[in-house]
């Protein structure tokens, strides 16, 4: 056997408007979803060891595979059809039954009993109905085949009436239009690896001229498990001599002979498997003999010519395993399909825990697009395809590290909307309390100054809350971004707001009652260690406060005096631990105090002059 060609280790299968492709370390299912986008759910493989070792072992291995086939096979199935999910202004009642007292979805009802279905038609088309028309009718129309050669021609008939049916049965589904889109998918899968395997260009426009037919397809692989049934199983049932004077029992020689064949078939499978494999490997006159009657069933019956929108998608679900296999930190991805609130939440929590994400952070996903409060997450409900789908935009988002507010754009502070960029940090909620202290401290006709207003936050929060003191506020920030992200937030927020850009107090005029600041104050050889979503996407400059944090402190010493009246005071957050050395730069002060966070930590220092 000469001609060996390249072979890739991916295989797949067509499912509901997509394809499913499998490669070492992981699966992904591509599907076109109701509005025309390609939704692609990706899994990382983790097989037991068990299961990991018997899959090396040759003839075992083809059982361990068909099994785990059949398995995987039904789910992906299944989650394909959940991409259109149930109609989203009917079947409320029962959906929302199901989810508060089962924790199930009408789709995991359907899936259970499609299953069971799919079982029990199994067994009766190819197991049952197969013996019934040899025993009940071929039999008795031709006695004379129990008696030639010790009645092995019956087993041999039997064999041959099971191939029938298979044959029958493939033809029959064609009649339904799900059946023949399913088939051009699988045209589409088999046309993208077929590319692959010959160096051609991954696009759709190139996919096309592949060929439709592959060696490794899963109808080679059925053709070749009857015909072994046919060649083996028929002259192993003979010689193990179940018949009428074994067993004079109709019924239990039926269910003897029955439970052979079902003890048989991993063994059928495993030689199956090693015969496509071989097989699979070379390419010329001698092989394709064997292969002719699979790639014929192939042409004529599950595969058809795809659409390029199919290909498309067949390309998607390919390249997704080719990136996963090559990248093991590639995360996970999910359909966007309705469910049973409780199980996606725990799902999306799952998934946040893997990539070291806060897992407080899937509720706030769910409790913002839900629109619920995140303490009213335990009452189950289902959410909707559609719900699901602005979710898992957002949990993607999320994985690549990018701050859950940055993603979503605004955040609540001090009970206002302050949109949340790149261009400044992100306000925490402990900051809720140094505007707090802020407010309390304005009195009538004040002039407040926020230094280093980053989102505008504090001053907003001062400028709304004393309205009607008539205070006049100024928020400075030596970012220029920073300050137009203030503007917007002043302006969303229906405050005036006198900005000014500048480094610390370079560009100040004047004095002021209040001045409140909450500067950057992270030691600069702590910034490479801290969070990966405040080091890689909030900005440096809000972040760095020198060697040892209180580079900023000391200015606001040495500087802030004049810019204050008398009487009037400073107002200022701290890192953990910092207080007291922050304290001890302000030796000239009439009054000083330490205000602690909702945690108990010394927080904020406040200094009157």
């Amino acid at each position: 056997m000469k001609n060996k060609k390249k072979c890739t280790y991916i295989g797949g299968q067509a499912v509901m408007e997509g394809v499913m492709m499998q490669g070492k370390t992981c699966m992904a299912c591509a599907v076109r979803d109701p509005d025309g986008n390609i939704q692609i759910e990706a899994k990382r493989l983790n097989p037991s060891p068990a299961v990991k070792k018997a899959s090396k072992i040759p003839f075992v291995r083809g059982t361990v595979n068909l099994v785990g086939s059949l398995v995987r096979g039904s789910k992906v199935l299944m989650r394909s059809a959940a991409v259109y999910g149930e109609d989203e202004e009917e079947g409320g009642r029962v959906s929302g039954w199901l989810a508060e007292k089962f924790k199930l979805s009408v789709m995991d009802v359907v899936t259970f009993f499609s299953l069971i279905l799919g079982v029990v038609l199994a067994v009766g088309l190819f197991l049952v109905l197969p013996r019934v028309i040899t025993d009940l009718w071929l039999i008795p129309a031709f006695p004379v085949l129990e008696t030639v050669h010790g009645g092995v021609w019956k087993y041999v008939i039997w064999g041959g009436v099971k191939f029938l049916i298979f044959i029958i049965y493939l033809s029959l589904i064609l009649i339904l239009k799900d059946i023949r889109r399913l088939y051009k998918y699988h045209g589409a899968e088999h046309k993208t690896i077929n590319a692959y395997e010959h160096g051609m260009e991954l696009t759709p426009a190139s996919v096309k001229n592949a060929s439709r037919i592959h060696d490794r397809c899963g109808t080679s692989f059925l053709f070749i498990v009857v015909l072994i049934n046919v060649l083996i199983l028929s002259v192993v049932l003979w010689a193990i001599g179940i018949n009428e004077t074994s067993i004079p029992n109709a019924v239990l020689r039926f269910l003897a002979q029955l439970g052979a064949e079902i003890v048989l078939l991993p063994v059928l499978a495993g030689i199956s498997y090693e015969i496509l494999k071989l097989l699979a490997r070379f390419d010329n006159w001698f092989v394709t003999i064997f292969k002719a009657p699979g790639m014929l069933l192939q042409k004529t019956l599950t595969t058809r010519e795809p659409d390029e929108d199919m290909i498309e998608v067949a390309i998607a679900a390919f390249k997704k395993v080719l990136e996963m296999d090559a990248d093991p930190t590639a995360p996970e991805t999910s359909f966007s399909v309705g469910g049973v609130l409780s199980k996606l939440l725990k799902d999306t929590k799952s998934r946040f825990k893997k990539a070291g994400i806060d897992e407080s952070d899937a509720e706030w996903i769910y409790s913002i697009v839900l629109g619920v409060k995140r303490s009213e997450l335990s009452r189950d409900r289902m959410v909707k395809p559609s719900e699901n789908k602005r979710i898992e935009e957002i949990v993607q988002k999320r994985l690549t590290g990018r701050p859950l507010w940055y993603i979503i754009g605004d955040t609540e502070f001090y009970g206002l909307k302050i949109k949340v960029d790149e261009r400044a940090l992100i306000p925490r909620p402990e900051t809720e309390l140094l505007a707090e202290a802020a407010v309390k401290s304005v009195e009538k006709g004040d002039k407040v100054l926020d230094m280093c207003t980053g989102s505008g936050c504090i001053a907003i929060a001062i400028a709304k809350m004393c309205a009607d003191k008539g205070v006049t506020v100024t928020a400075s920030d030596v970012s220029d971004a920073a300050i137009m992200l203030a503007k917007e937030n002043a302006e969303a927020n229906k405050v005036k707001i006198n900005f000014v850009v500048g480094d610390m107090f370079n560009n100040i005029r004047g004095k002021f009652n209040v001045i409140v600041c909450n500067p950057p104050y992270i030691k600069s050889g702590e910034i490479p260690f801290i969070q990966r979503e405040v080091r890689e996407f909030e900005p440096k400059v809000a972040l760095d406060g020198g060697e040892d944090g209180l580079e900023f402190y000391r200015r606001l010493a040495d500087e802030a005096r004049p810019h204050i009246v008398r009487g009037g005071m400073l107002i200022m957050e701290c890192g953990e631990g910092q207080t007291e050395a922050v304290l001890g730069l302000f030796k000239k002060r009439d009054y000083a105090m330490v205000i602690k966070d909702l945690s108990g930590v010394d927080r904020f220092v406040k200094i009157v002059f």
